[in-house]
């Protein structure tokens, strides 16, 4: 009984689809959705998230000011995919550290259509934990300082790690 309160309190999240295309060269991984996130069905939807700001200084692209449709395309225009290391799990509120019960992604489905797909990128400390996995399957791995709001490293500090883990 006491389990199933829990799960009541603390239902399984389901994560967003990947974004990907065959050409990508390069996949940028996050841990989960944040609540906003999932409620918009929109990779970094919290409007305090640095990702599009990130990725739009990367490009030198305004990608925070378009509609999410074109930050999409942008994104695969420039062989870049997005997806997170974790496809379901329970969690509270929005904090990595929160995540329960967190079941990966199909990484390897992933690369059979994936075929020129050579880095991966974590965005984040806890979505690097999975470099490992990801590197014995033949990948370059890099992990990047979180793009949340909630790791204080100034904008111009995060840009900087974030250039040189994308840029070859």
């Amino acid at each position: 009984m006491f389990t199933s309160i829990l799960s009541y309190l603390n239902p399984m999240l389901i994560g967003l689809p990947p974004i990907f295309n065959p050409q990508i060269r390069l996949l940028i991984l996050g841990s989960f959705p944040s609540p906003a996130s999932l409620a918009a069905r929109q990779y970094y939807g919290h409007k305090q998230n640095h990702f599009w700001k990130l990725l739009g200084a990367i490009f030198d692209e305004p990608l925070y000011e378009r509609p999410y449709a074109e930050r999409v395309a942008l994104a695969l225009e420039h062989r870049i995919g997005i997806w997170d290391v974790y496809q379901s799990c329970t969690r509270q509120g929005a904090l990595d550290a929160d995540i329960r019960a967190g079941a990966a992604n199909d990484f390897a489905t992933l690369l059979q259509q994936t075929p020129n797909l050579r880095r991966v990128c974590f965005n984040g400390q806890t979505a690097g934990k999975f470099a490992p996995r990801l590197a014995a399957l033949g990948l370059e791995t890099r992990i990047l300082p979180s793009s949340s709001p909630a790791y204080t490293l100034p904008f111009a500090q995060k840009l900087e790690r974030w250039k040189a883990g994308i840029n070859p």
